[in-house]
């Protein structure tokens, strides 16, 4: 059936193709970002072993919250670009977690407003910020990280 398709060149380079993909090369990926992040990718993501380097800011937000949906597009965007390091010259990540879905972990990092914003350094929640911050205070607390 292939053969009333290609020519019996193109079907040896399809075969070939198909049976010996292109290995692909793979680096790490600078920016991650996890969104609605249950207790245990939390957990995950937070840990000593994965924040090492690396900088994870968590938003706890809630869908209701009209100053949470205004600052989620500008972590994002801080987050996707390469060129925002924390003052450390960390790279960062994002994740955010729903604290309506998610309240035992509001409870367990005493989330009293929304949004909060916390930034885990090597294991530790190392600073955090409540409200709606504008993109330069945002890369403000982001310096002092």
């Amino acid at each position: 059936m292939l053969s009333a398709l290609f020519t019996p060149r193109t079907l040896r380079t399809f075969r070939s193709s198909f049976f010996h993909p292109r290995p692909f090369s793979t680096s790490r990926c600078r920016l991650e970002q996890f969104h609605g992040a249950d207790e245990a990718t939390f957990n995950r993501l937070t840990s000593a072993t994965r924040t090492n380097g690396r900088v994870v800011l968590v938003d706890f937000y809630a869908d209701w919250c009209p100053p949470c949906k205004a600052l989620s597009p500008i972590l994002e965007k801080l987050a996707e670009d390469a060129g925002v390091k924390t003052g450390s010259g960390r790279p960062i990540d994002l994740v955010t977690v729903n604290t309506d879905e998610q309240s035992s972990l509001a409870q367990q990092y005493a989330i009293r407003a929304l949004p909060t914003v916390a930034a885990f350094r090597d294991g530790k929640m190392v600073n955090q910020f409540v409200g709606a911050l504008p993109e330069s205070g945002v890369r403000k607390f982001l310096e002092d990280v």
